[in-house]
């Protein structure tokens, strides 16, 4: 038997043609992964009766009334804080601030209270913490009791949906729980 050398080439050929081809395999599934920095904290003063603690990668923006608007550009998220003076108006604060919170319960999954106290600076609150698709992910008041009142929520500008922005969320939680804590009032 006589091999032919073109027999031997087109063998040759349609083996390497086949034997390049990668076996198809389905993509796994991709979740989106977001990573943010260790949040460093930098102290907060200026004019009004109360300073903070306050992340390093926001944008602070005074208000009218001591209020604050404290953006994270890359989160798209703000922290808003309002002050208000107490004067006999102590039952009528704690009630709005309470209010104001449970207004969620509609969307929220879950709403968890954190009461906070630091006797030695006077400072006494609750932290809130909004689970489920609703507007907000956390709340709180603090207050002194007699002269001073401070409320912040934090609020994102994109549509409620918790699992896909929960890493977000607990991030900008935790500075707000942070910046709450840190909290004092000025003599």
């Amino acid at each position: 038997m006589k091999i032919n050398f073109k027999h031997i080439l087109v063998l040759v050929i349609m083996v390497l043609f086949f034997s390049c081809k990668d076996d198809v395999l389905p993509k796994p599934a991709s979740q989106l992964r977001l990573d943010y920095p260790l949040a460093e904290y930098v102290f907060y003063s200026d004019a009004c009766p109360f300073t903070f603690d306050v992340n390093d990668e926001v944008d602070v923006k005074e208000d009218k009334n001591c209020g604050f608007s404290i953006h994270y550009p890359k989160m798209k998220a703000t922290i808003y804080l309002t002050y208000k003076p107490v004067s006999n108006n102590i039952d009528k604060l704690l009630r709005d601030a309470q209010k104001l919170t449970f207004e969620h319960v509609i969307k929220a999954d879950a709403i968890q209270e954190q009461p906070f106290i630091n006797a030695d600076s006077k400072v006494y609150g609750m932290f809130y913490r909004v689970n489920g698709n609703a507007a907000t992910n956390a709340q709180f008041y603090v207050t002194d009791s007699v002269k001073h009142f401070v409320t912040g929520s934090v609020y994102f500008y994109a549509k409620p949906n918790f699992d896909s922005i929960m890493p977000a969320t607990s991030y900008v939680r935790d500075d707000m729980q942070h910046l709450m804590e840190s909290l004092q009032w000025k003599n």
